[in-house]
């Protein structure tokens, strides 16, 4: 459970704060209203303008997965673990590799709108059960991200306010989602970009300054930023060493790796993070907008590993642990140090702009699938009008919104790191084996990606249950029961090989019915038809 600490912020820093991010949100809604899609096309609402240049689309996509974990969770664990943190950034920067190097140009080759097109271009005469549980798995993971960010806007406000009033907390939480639900229902994909875009600048700008200001303060002296967050760890030159948090038994280890695991796999298979990718106008475009994207996101990461290391060297592990032993706090911690009441309302309102537009990107890929694998392939059978599929997109929208904003107040105190990095190893477990074998298998059939589809989420959901995470621990959901005979906390370690294996064992045990179509698959997945 997370920690609820006194605030760290002072009276002026919490009113600061407030004033800008309502001047961003106003700003941002005016504009996605006027960027808003104008006519009945669901290519224009799914996916936005596609003549968007690399830069913007590189921004969009490192503002769709960047959340405020990386502001504040990552930042507080290097400043808590050191080097085992600096590993954990590292693998945020590996998992984009990966898309760029395997994913990418391919699906943006053989898609459309959603995942559930890719799947039914290769199995034309068996893709609706494939669409229904591909649709069932990309709302679980959206909306245990939605909430996690909505749970992390609670968690953000204690920073300044303490432990928040029971209306404190429903009031923020209705803001924020009722935002995200505009965002995501009348702008569409355009003013979901917009949003994208603006605090992707505003992120990689806001913390490359801070990490200037960090690295000015030890004058640019990187040997004496190490030996000052040494110094100040409590914990020597160990701090600087693998295994201060991950590696005090082999269980840790294997959590580690697992975690490391789900994080660099189910990066490929987010769903909204497969729609962007969709966006751009031509795969030439793609590859451009990746590059700048990893770039990007491993700026960003470069400069919370600082950012993380200075608060340590400045602020002292003790005074952060003491204040917050989340970590959640070291950023606005060292704000107060570096900058004053100004820096700390910058960056705090920096962090809620960010979970508003990690949400709204969340909330449009559900919404996307709902409307159109769901309600249009599944249920309409691929007779409904795009004005009939438009209307339950924007209505899906608002459902996955409202619904978000209930579960987040039911499980406010719940730790947003395992809510998120649960859906990381769902999205490997299920999405990422169908995607893979849909995208390079001959031999895969419909039969392969319900089993995997489906084993790979119960896996995920079952191990979980069964795990630390719930039970047998003081930070679990119900820390005086114990259940836990699965000893990891994210299950990715089992359930991403088992999804794999489902996959290959519902294939195989099948008849190939379509043999054929893979090679017109093939076709247009390696060389495609540009638009």
């Amino acid at each position: 459970m997370v920690t609820q600490s006194a605030g760290v912020a002072d009276e002026f820093s919490l009113q600061l704060t407030f004033m800008l991010f309502l001047s961003v949100v106003v700003v941002t809604l005016f504009s996605a209203l006027l960027t808003a899609p104008q006519r009945d096309e669901i290519s224009e609402f799914y996916l936005g303008n596609r003549t968007m240049s690399p830069l913007r689309n590189g921004l969009a996509m490192c503002g769709d997965y960047l959340s405020a974990a990386t502001l504040l969770g990552s930042t507080g664990l290097v400043a808590l673990t050191g080097y085992d943190g600096l590993m954990y950034l590292g693998g945020t920067v590996v998992a984009w590799m990966m898309v760029l190097l395997l994913i990418a140009e391919p699906l943006r080759r053989a898609g459309k709108f959603t995942l559930g097109d890719t799947v039914a271009l290769r199995m034309p005469r068996q893709h609706r059960p494939v669409r229904l549980a591909l649709s069932v798995c990309v709302l679980v993971i959206t909306t245990l991200y939605l909430v996690a960010q909505l749970v992390g806007s609670v968690a953000l406000l204690t920073q300044f306010t303490g432990e928040p009033s029971a209306t404190t907390r429903t009031l923020c939480v209705v803001v924020i989602g009722t935002i995200v639900i505009v965002y995501a229902s009348i702008g569409g994909a355009p003013g979901a970009t917009f949003i994208q875009v603006i605090k992707a600048a505003m992120l990689v700008a806001g913390i490359t300054v801070t990490a200037v200001l960090v690295l000015h303060r030890f004058d640019w002296n990187v040997d004496a930023l190490l030996t000052a967050a040494a110094g100040r760890s409590g914990t020597g030159l160990e701090f600087l060493e693998p295994g201060l948090r991950y590696g005090a038994s082999t269980t840790s280890k294997l959590d580690f790796f697992s975690l490391q695991l789900a994080i660099v796999l189910g990066l490929a298979a987010l769903p909204h993070i497969l729609m962007r990718l969709l966006a751009p106008r031509s795969v030439g475009v793609l590859r451009s907008s990746l590059v700048w994207a990893v770039g990007l996101v491993g700026l960003v990461c470069f400069a919370a590993g600082i950012l993380g290391l200075g608060a340590t060297g400045i602020i002292g592990r003790d005074t952060i642990d003491s204040t917050d032993h989340t970590g959640n706090a070291t950023v606005l911690l060292l704000a107060a140090e570096l900058g004053g009441s100004v820096l700390t309302a910058l960056l705090s309102c920096l962090a809620f702009v960010t979970l508003l537009a990690v949400a709204t990107g969340l909330t449009l890929a559900a919404a996307s699938s709902l409307a159109h694998d769901l309600y249009g392939e599944v249920i309409r059978k691929g007779k409904a009008s795009e004005t009939e599929e438009l209307t339950v997109a924007r209505l899906g929208g608002a459902v996955i919104g409202i619904l978000g904003m209930l579960l987040a107040l039911v499980v406010w105190g719940a730790n947003t790191a395992t809510l998120a990095f649960l859906a990381f190893a769902i999205a490997a477990s299920a999405i990422l084996p169908t995607l893979v074998y849909t995208l390079f298998w001959r031999r895969f059939t419909a039969q392969g990606a319900l089993l995997s589809l489906c084993g790979g989420l119960l896996c995920s959901v079952l191990l979980t249950v069964f795990s630390p995470v719930v039970s047998s621990t003081p930070d679990s959901f119900y820390p005086d029961a114990d259940f836990a005979w699965f000893p990891l906390q994210n299950p990715g370690l089992v359930s991403i090989p088992a999804g794999f294996f489902l996959g290959w064992l519902g294939s195989v045990l099948t008849k190939h019915q379509e043999p054929d179509v893979y090679e017109d698959f093939e076709v247009k997945m390696l060389v495609g038809v540009e638009e």
